[in-house]
């Protein structure tokens, strides 16, 4: 996909707009696949939460992948999508179990993270197939928002809890077929993840009908120009080793299951931008452009990099700029970052939009969310109308409101 591909769906759809490289995804889901290959039975579950446009869910679908879930509604999504219901795992947090059993009930596989549904569900639905999301207590991951592994998450069931969850299961006589963890997003040190790996292969010797181990994801992408990422191949080839030794170790012809997200779609997403105005003050030159944190968030969030460059001016002299949104208040994508020199109209482009930026993404200060684009063999299309004003009164409901005294008063 080249620059000038990326102007033409600017002036085409309108900005701001997110484009999505489909070539790219494909790349990334078969460089897994690739670094796993060594393994019998793989299964990759696209963790819908990154990006939940139907058509990219149906993108993955016709790359083999699994659904990976965290709510009722992506489940349905996934099943539109063309998702069969055993190819989709749910993966909630501190959700009713009113949800859960309605999931259930669609032939979805369960995921349960906390003792206390595990033991209600599993005395209501002994018989329906059940994954367990353990706590392994090891850091992982970048930002601490992100970081899900640890003594002091809200996710997932620890460790040193794993003899009153055997007595629940002993008691209730559920089916136990996964185990599951997930340490947090940005894992750059492998033996960290191999580290809570061995602690997943222990508990998973406590239980007799497993069909698989779920290890998460969460591998790090290269954010700006030389940047550090996962080295996928190295965790591929060691992991694989381990996995099939506790495979052959214990007799069980299991699958060794995936949920990559950011890993498939990041890299794959831009994010183009106006610039309303080039603001000069006394320290900074701010380039306003047509977009803020309700398109995306993660910069003011996690404190995310995004790489920027001018998408009509990519060969300028380089000056240092601040790009701001029109959000009225603090709403910086970048401070003093060095970018071709920019004019008032030219437009901005972010790298690495593709997970969870629209996902993300809102109304706020009324404004609308932006267009959807997927480049798919050679072509642009549109896959998310750009939002109007008949939206944002969509679901709204206008009452009468009877006009006060004394505003009758102060009238006449």
């Amino acid at each position: 996909m080249t620059h000038q591909d990326l102007q033409n769906i600017a002036r085409d759809y309108g900005s701001p707009v997110y484009v999505y490289d489909a070539a790219k995804i494909a790349s990334q889901y078969h460089r897994l696949t690739a670094a796993f290959s060594g393994v019998k039975n793989l299964r990759l579950n696209y963790a819908a939460k990154a990006l939940s446009n139907i058509s990219i869910l149906k993108y993955m679908n016709s790359l083999g992948s699994g659904l990976d879930t965290v709510s009722v509604q992506e489940v349905d999504l996934g099943l539109i999508a063309g998702f069969s219901p055993e190819s989709i795992i749910y993966t909630p947090n501190g959700v009713s179990m009113e949800e859960i059993e309605k999931v259930a009930s669609k032939g979805v596989q369960i995921n349960i993270d906390n003792l206390s549904i595990l033991e209600q569900f599993g005395s209501k639905h002994p018989d329906v197939p059940v994954c367990i999301r353990i706590n392994p207590h090891v850091m992982a991951g970048g930002n601490a928002n992100i970081s899900v592994g640890h003594i002091d998450s809200k996710f997932g069931i620890s460790i040193h809890q794993i003899p009153h969850l055997l007595r629940i299961v002993e008691n209730t006589g559920m089916h136990i077929n996964g185990i599951h963890m997930h340490t947090g997003s940005d894992i750059l040190d492998i033996e960290v993840f191999l580290y809570a790996s061995e602690i997943l292969f222990e508990t998973a010797k406590n239980f007799d009908r497993l069909e698989f181990l779920d290890f998460g994801s969460g591998f790090k992408v290269p954010y700006k120009p030389n940047d550090i990422e996962t080295d996928i191949e190295e965790l591929g080839t060691k992991l694989t080793k381990r996995f099939n030794a506790f495979c052959k170790e214990t007799g069980k012809d299991l699958t060794l299951a995936f949920e990559p997200g950011k890993f498939l779609v990041s890299e794959a997403g831009y994010f183009i931008t106006k610039v309303n105005v080039v603001k000069q003050t006394t320290s900074t030159v701010f380039a306003q452009v047509d977009s803020g944190f309700n398109h995306l968030i993660r910069p003011m969030l996690y404190n995310s990099y995004h790489h920027i460059f001018n998408l009509s001016n990519p060969d300028g002299k380089e000056r240092f700029y601040s790009v701001v949104g029109y959000i009225c208040e603090t709403d910086t994508f970048a401070n003093n970052r060095r970018i071709a020199e920019i004019n008032e109209g030219d437009l901005l482009c972010f790298k690495n939009a593709g997970a969870y930026c629209f996902s993300m993404a809102s109304n706020y200060n009324s404004r609308y969310r932006p267009a959807e684009v997927l480049w798919l063999n050679g072509e642009a299309h549109l896959i998310r109308k750009r939002e109007t004003f008949d939206d944002l009164l969509h679901n709204q409901v206008s009452i009468e409101i009877p006009v006060s005294e004394p505003a009758l008063a102060e009238k006449k």
